[in-house]
């Protein structure tokens, strides 16, 4: 594989240098200051530049065939479209991709044009917890039901230097971290009833957060989050022999078929601690074309009919 573009040099593309470091392939940063370029060149064997993506494809660089966006949020769809416009063929974006349905559809539309593989970078699904949960439901014969919570801590996030675009729609942004989870082990809604109320000052839409509906998979699902009370995210999943515990998300204990004892499940969590979870078997895949576990971008705007819903956006 030729080198491999990271578009970003913040928090979040300084953990996937360290999963590039930790896989040993070559790679560029491309950050737009100065701050975050030099925490990055401390984590990275490799050319760290700034100036923003803008500036580097003016260089007319050597076109890769994968890249990642590590990007703010507001600036993921913008680069996407830049580096489909550029040549690159499949590319791992953070979540959610764009700041609302317009972006999301936008990014659509055009990967089927340019024949891109775009991809959403949620890691949950490549958890230790989720990855060994999957193989366990296999093997019970499947989910027949699940609960899941994505209670947001209203008094921290107020005080986060975002965007207004973003905290508006900070289901989609953050919250979709939990949902998406959820859905990916118990399968796409199918039916849903959705109902909200009240607002927070960065969120208009709404607050408290309940519902329930049937999947693809036709298991029975039901969610409730309160961002002005105290909560955690949390999922549970439900078969006819185990009730799958993630919480926090990051482990995964199970409660056996007559029983209420949470138990632990034994699993080598060695790579979700040495580096962000999920991250860096995340990565190992999307760089091995192994897109099977893979958010796409055509999912992504699939789903975005069911999370306008629970959210009540417009």
């Amino acid at each position: 594989m030729n080198k491999i573009w990271i578009i970003g040099a913040g928090p979040m593309a300084q953990d996937y240098i360290k999963v590039l470091e930790g896989l040993d392939k070559d790679y560029l940063t491309v950050g737009r200051g100065e701050a975050s370029a030099k925490v990055a060149r401390e984590l990275s064997s490799k050319e760290v530049i700034t100036g923003g993506i803008e500036n580097f494809l003016a260089t007319k660089p050597t076109c890769v065939t994968h890249a990642i966006i590590a990007t703010p949020v507001q600036d993921l769809a913008h680069c996407s479209e830049l580096l489909m416009d550029y040549g690159v063929k499949h590319i791992l974006v953070e979540k959610p991709a764009g700041v609302d349905e317009q972006e999301i559809t936008q990014l659509t539309e055009k990967s089927t044009l340019t024949h891109v593989s775009l991809l959403l970078a949620y890691n949950r699904r490549f958890y230790a917890s989720t990855l060994k949960a999957e193989e366990m439901i296999e093997a019970d014969g499947g989910v027949t039901s699940t609960h899941f919570e994505f209670t947001e801590w209203s008094h921290v996030i107020e005080k986060l230097d975002k965007p207004e675009a973003v905290f508006q729609k900070w289901f989609l942004g953050n919250s979709t971290h939990v949902v998406d989870m959820a859905f990916h082990l118990a399968g796409t809604p199918k039916e849903l009833s959705a109902y909200t109320k009240g607002s927070v000052a960065w969120h208009d839409a709404a607050s408290v957060f309940v519902g329930s509906g049937i999947t693809t998979k036709d298991a029975l699902f039901s969610y409730h989050a309160n961002w002005e009370a105290p909560g955690r995210w949390q999922i549970e999943v439900l078969t006819k022999k185990h009730r799958y515990v993630f919480k926090p998300m990051e482990e995964l204990k199970i409660i056996k078929i007559g029983s209420v004892k949470e138990e632990m499940v034994d699993i080598d969590y060695t790579l979700d601690k040495d580096y962000k979870p999920g991250l860096y078997k995340q990565t190992e895949a999307f760089l091995h074309n192994d897109f099977s576990k893979h958010c796409s971008i055509e999912e992504q705007q699939n789903k975005m009919q069911y999370y306008y819903t629970m959210a009540n956006y417009k």
